[in-house]
């Protein structure tokens, strides 16, 4: 936090039930040198990884399906998304974390990764960077069924797609979810596929 326009005064937390949510009292300065005291809130859930598994020589994909009550209680029907594999990085480095949660989430236990980009997903609201990544997956890498962790009360449906089926999905609106859209971009302007 070098930005010497910016004087941070207070933060308090408003709620720290499953995430931290911040209000944060602070002076900016503005491009004419006046000062003026701003409030926001920021939910910190930390950081993640994203990454798309893909098959070159056959052509497809691994994503997931599972149920998101935010995307239900904002008008998706049956609050079911169509994702990349994904994850928070808790204490790991995004790399290992990325692996980990390929593994109990998808059933392929990869060991090369390669970083595409990060970017904040949310940054009117959200702290939390992204971590994006690819990697190629072939049958001989698939350990269990994936599914994710009983524990953390995961229900998750593998998906094996072809490629271009996945990026249609996009336009046929099967497939909202940004981190998925950006991965299966990235993958496509890349010729991974």
């Amino acid at each position: 936090m070098n930005n010497p326009r910016v004087k941070i005064k207070e933060t308090q937390i408003l709620s720290d039930n499953w995430y931290t949510l911040n209000k944060v009292i602070f002076d900016y300065q503005n491009p004419d040198g006046t000062w003026e005291t701003q409030a926001r809130e920021a939910y910190d859930r930390g950081n993640g990884a994203a990454i798309l598994l893909y098959n070159k020589e056959q052509g497809t994909v691994i994503l997931t399906r599972q149920f998101r009550l935010p995307t239900y209680i904002n008008g998706n029907d049956d609050g079911m998304m169509i994702e990349a594999c994904a994850g928070l990085l808790d204490k790991d480095n995004p790399e290992d974390c990325i692996r980990k949660e390929t593994e109990e989430e998808t059933g392929y236990k990869i060991s090369t990764v390669q970083k595409a980009f990060e970017a904040y997903m949310s940054p009117g609201s959200v702290t939390e960077i992204l971590y994006f990544f690819v990697a190629e997956y072939d049958n001989s890498m698939k350990v269990s069924e994936g599914g994710g962790l009983e524990e953390e009360q995961e229900n998750i449906e593998v998906l094996e797609l072809a490629f271009n089926d996945a990026l249609a999905m996009i336009d046929s609106g099967e497939i909202k979810d940004g981190k998925t859209i950006m991965l299966l971009q990235y993958a496509k302007i890349h010729e991974l596929l």
